[in-house]
């Protein structure tokens, strides 16, 4: 028996149409709008950003949707 590899985990691709339309489906969903930032909290962003890059820092940046 051959085995027929990761085709049968492929069941919508079958039709790259409808492939790609689910991808878009799902690009969708995970979308968040992007926030409104003050100049300060630009800047504040900024600062943080080149810092962690000079001093090789990890840098953990979160969003809140409060909508």
């Amino acid at each position: 028996m051959q085995n027929r590899g990761m085709k049968k985990w492929r069941p919508f691709a079958t039709m790259p149409e409808q492939y790609r339309g689910l991808q878009e489906v799902i690009k969708k969903q995970s979308e968040i709008p992007q926030p409104f930032l003050t100049e300060d909290q630009m800047e504040q962003i900024n600062f943080t950003l080149i810092e962690a890059l000079h001093t090789h820092k990890k840098v953990y940046l979160t969003y809140y949707n409060h909508g």
